[in-house]
C-alpha cells in the first residue's frame, strides 16, 4: 500500500532564524505516533544544512537541480552536492521553473535523470494553465510533461520516483481543483504509468490547506501533498500531515 507522502516547498522564503522556529514546532508536532505520513521539508539551498541537522525524523528535499554533474555552471547546484548535504529528495520541473526560467520538458527530464542517478527522489511536477484546462488540453499536456522522462529509456524510471500533479491556476491563486478534478488527473497518470503506477506516489500541489487535505487525501489515487505556503505556518502544515491519518 503507498504511504502518504507531504512536501513542504518553502520557495525563496525563510531566514536561519526563522528556519529554527518553525522546525522546533514541526518537530513537536510530528513527532513519531502523532503523524503516519513521510514528511519532506524543500528549504532554498542555503539552509539544507541546517534543516538536515535540526529536522527530527523528517526527510531533506531540495528545489532544484542542475542537469549538469559539474563544470563551469555558475550558480547552479548538482545532485551530489545535494547529497552532500543529506538531502534525500528534489523537485524537478515545478511550473514556476518552467514558467519563470523556460525550463522545458526535455531539460526538466534531463534533471530527472540527473537525480536518479546519484540516487535522490525526484518529485516530478506536471501540470496545466487556466487556458490549456479551458481548452480541454490538461491531461493532454500532463501525458506530453510525462512522455518527455520516459522518452529518455532511462532503467527503471519510476522506481523511487514521485509525481506532483500542480495545476498551474491553483498554484498561489488560493483556488482549488476540486477533489474530484484532481481525482481524474491523478487517475490519468497513474494509467499513464503502465505496471509501476500502482506503486508510484503522486501528490496533489496547488493551494493546498489543513481545510482540503484530508477531502483530497481521501481520494484513491491521491498520495499526498506538495505544499507551498500552508507549509510555511507550523500549524497549518502540522495538520495538513495529520489529515494522513
Amino acid at each position: 500500500m503507498r504511504k502518504t507522502l507531504v512536501a513542504a516547498n518553502w520557495k525563496m522564503h525563510g531566514s536561519k532564524t526563522f528556519a529554527e522556529q518553525l522546525l522546533a514546532e514541526l518537530n513537536s508536532g510530528l513527532e513519531s505516533g502523532k503523524c503516519s505520513a513521510q514528511v519532506v521539508i524543500c528549504p532554498p539551498y542555503p539552509y539544507l544544512g541546517l534543516v538536515g541537522e535540526i529536522a527530527s525524523g523528517l526527510a531533506l528535499g531540495a528545489q532544484n537541480l542542475s542537469e549538469q554533474a559539474s563544470g563551469a555552471f555558475t550558480g547552479e547546484v548538482s545532485a551530489e552536492m545535494l547529497k552532500d548535504f543529506g538531502a534525500d529528495y528534489v523537485i524537478v520541473g515545478h511550473s514556476e521553473r518552467r514558467s519563470l526560467y523556460g525550463e522545458t520538458s526535455a531539460l526538466v527530464a534531463e534533471k530527472f535523470a540527473a537525480a536518479k542517478a546519484s540516487g535522490l527522489v525526484p518529485m516530478l511536477c506536471v501540470g496545466e494553465s487556466l487556458e490549456e484546462r479551458e481548452s480541454g488540453k490538461a491531461l493532454e499536456v500532463v501525458a506530453a510533461q510525462i512522455q518527455a522522462v520516459v522518452d529518455l529509456g532511462l532503467p527503471d524510471t519510476w522506481q523511487n520516483a514521485v509525481i506532483a500533479y500542480e495545476p498551474v491556476w491553483a498554484i498561489g491563486t488560493g483556488k482549488t481543483a476540486t477533489p474530484e478534478q484532481a481525482q481524474e488527473v491523478h487517475r490519468f497518470i497513474r494509467e499513464q504509468l503502465g505496471e509501476a503506477g500502482e506503486q508510484v506516489q503522486i501528490l496533489y500541489g496547488g493551494s493546498v490547506k489543513a481545510g482540503n487535505a484530508a477531502e483530497l487525501f481521501a481520494k484513491p489515487d491521491i498520495d499526498g501533498a506538495l505544499v507551498g505556503g500552508a507549509s510555511l505556518k507550523a500549524e497549518e502544515f502540522i495538520q495538513i500531515c495529520r489529515a494522513a491519518d
